[in-house]
C-alpha cells in the first residue's frame, strides 16, 4: 500500500516562496510517475506538474512554468516543489500523487493520492 503525506503549505505574501514536500511510503517510489495537482472549491482538481518515472523528465502547466520545480528524491522516496514568484491566484488545496503511467496528466489517472496541503498567497 502506497501512502502520500503532503507538508510544507502555508500563507504567504505575493511574490514569496513555498517549498512543498510529500513523502512516500513503500519500496517502489522510483517505479512511479508523480504529480502535483491542485484544487479550490468549486473547480476540478487541475495539474500543475510532474516528474517521470526512470527519466526524471518533468513537464509543467503553463500557468507554472518558469516560477515552479517539481523534484524528487528516490532515495528519500520524497517529492518536491518549490514554489517562486507566488501569485494569488496559486491558492489552492495542493496534492501530491503517484501513477505507474509514465507521463499522465489529468487526475484520473493517478492511483494514489495525499490528503493535500493549503497554500495560500495574499495580495
Amino acid at each position: 500500500q502506497v501512502q502520500l503525506v503532503e507538508s510544507g503549505g502555508g500563507l504567504v505574501q505575493a511574490g514569496g516562496s513555498l517549498r512543498l514536500s510529500c513523502a512516500v511510503s513503500g519500496s517502489a517510489f522510483s517505479t512511479y510517475t508523480m504529480g502535483w495537482f491542485r484544487q479550490t472549491p468549486g473547480k476540478e482538481r487541475e495539474f500543475v506538474a510532474l516528474i517521470a518515472r526512470f527519466t526524471g523528465i518533468t513537464s509543467y502547466d503553463d500557468s507554472v512554468k518558469g516560477r515552479f520545480t517539481i523534484s524528487r528524491e528516490n532515495d528519500k522516496n520524497t517529492l518536491y516543489l518549490q514554489m517562486n514568484s507566488l501569485k494569488p491566484e496559486d491558492t489552492a488545496v495542493y496534492y501530491c500523487a503517484a501513477t505507474p503511467n509514465t507521463y499522465s496528466y489529468t487526475a484520473s489517472q493517478y492511483h494514489h493520492w495525499g490528503q493535500g496541503t493549503q497554500v495560500t498567497v495574499s495580495s
